[in-house]
């Protein structure tokens, strides 16, 4: 009887093994059974919208001249950007931050004693956004004249944007999606096969860098702001059934 339930117990597991195995052969064979490819979309384009700012300063022991000075040449800013073209909705100026200065004084041997009050810096802030790219960039080049004029301005470089990524988003996808179709047809048509259904799709990392630039991408996606020109690029990864 003990002989006849080993028995038993040796053949179910040799079914169980069978089964596994087969089942296990089945869905290697499955998952063989297709094709993963990667397509690419890319995109020349030129910037629609450009960021200038800059910043201008006085410095004054007495905080009521220092802030009349920084007034004045406010206003002079404003006129200067205005008799060039730009519009004054689009002009921005920052609160005004203050900042008390002292000098410090040292002993002979080089030992801080004392430190003297010297007056009040205030500086402010400007900034311009404005679809007119060309004309203030050429503006920014152009900001000697300010201190030319006796105003202590200091400018960024400008940043550059675009304003119809969505759209162009959209129309790379669908460029990539392409691309990646024709690769997985030309690949099985290679290896006597046909393309069957689309089982996975998924969207890769979007970059944005300079044109014709040796700027590196980046796995968390590149996005440019110092070029007016730029290459946006993306990514499409397919999963294909293979007939």
């Amino acid at each position: 009887m003990k002989t006849s339930l080993n028995s038993l117990i040796i053949a179910l597991a040799i079914v169980a093994t069978a089964i596994i195995f087969s089942t296990t052969f089945a869905n290697r064979n499955k998952a063989s059974n297709s094709i993963s490819v990667t397509g690419l979309g890319s995109k020349n384009f030129t910037s629609d919208l450009i960021v200038w700012s800059g910043v201008f300063m006085r410095t004054n022991q007495n905080l009521k001249d220092a802030y009349s000075e920084l007034d004045t040449d406010r206003e002079n800013i404003k006129k200067y950007l205005v008799s060039k073209g730009i519009n004054e909705q689009s002009i921005i100026f920052s609160a005004i931050t203050i900042e008390k200065q002292f000098a410090e004084i040292y002993d002979e041997n080089g030992n801080r004693t004392n430190s003297v009050f010297t007056g009040y810096k205030l500086t402010q802030n400007i900034q311009i956004e404005s679809n007119e790219v060309d004309k203030v960039e050429n503006i920014s080049r152009q900001v000697s004249e300010l201190i030319n004029s006796g105003i202590e301005f200091y400018s960024y470089e400008p940043e550059y944007y675009y304003t119809k990524l969505a759209e162009l988003k959209i129309e790379m996808i669908a460029q990539a999606t392409k691309d990646a179709n024709i690769r997985a047809n030309k690949i099985a048509e290679n290896s006597a096969s046909k393309v069957g259904k689309l089982k996975v799709a998924e969207m890769g990392v979007f970059q944005i860098v300079a044109q014709n630039s040796s700027e590196e991408y980046s796995w968390g996606g590149s996005f440019n702001t110092s070029a007016k020109r730029k290459t946006a690029t993306i990514t499409v990864k397919l999963d294909y059934e293979i007939d």
